[in-house]
């Protein structure tokens, strides 16, 4: 299981720009649905993955599920290389992703996330919305099992007005 505080706080010592998505940001908005890892969207500009290197080498990165001893080196040219990436490190597993289903990259992630106070921080997760946009696109049976927990979450948000229709 990922230390979540440990992490979060790893990342925005350093100043990454992510914002928290997946299976955490559904808990963080009430699900019941539990995690055992850590999912961020990233931005993928050449300042933030130095930052986001940096922030995670200190917990040795390693690609999750490779075969032991596979060579892996977590650094810039290698985030450039890719876009998503599952990873092992010393504080748990995190996802890195730089495009998510349904959503797109950082800039659009962002643009729709909220801030939630964590651990003594500020920190941007993914709204109900998107969480719902992102598990429906994505179309994994996960996904799936939790879009009607979310849905409900996001009805007892709406507003009362919203929720009950103007008598006549």
């Amino acid at each position: 299981m990922i230390n979540f505080e440990a992490t979060l706080k790893a990342l925005s010592e350093r100043g990454v720009n992510f914002v928290v998505i997946g299976g955490y940001a559904a808990t963080l908005h009430g699900s019941a649905y539990l995690t055992r890892d850590l999912d961020i969207c990233y931005e993928r500009t050449p300042e933030n993955m130095e930052r986001l290197v940096a922030a995670l080498r200190p917990y040795h990165p390693r690609l999750r599920g490779a075969p032991e001893g596979l060579p892996f080196l977590f650094d810039v040219q290698t985030l450039s290389n890719g876009m998503n990436f599952t990873l092992a490190t010393d504080l748990g597993d995190i996802d890195l992703l730089g495009h998510l289903s349904g959503l797109g990259e950082f800039p659009a992630v962002a643009l729709d996330a909220i801030s939630m106070p964590l651990f003594g921080g500020e920190y941007r997760v993914a709204s109900l919305d998107s969480l719902i946009r992102s598990k429906r696109a994505a179309g994994r049976n996960k996904d799936l099992n939790v879009l009607p927990e979310l849905e409900a979450l996001k009805e007892m948000q709406a507003p009362k007005e919203q929720m009950d229709p103007p008598q006549d």
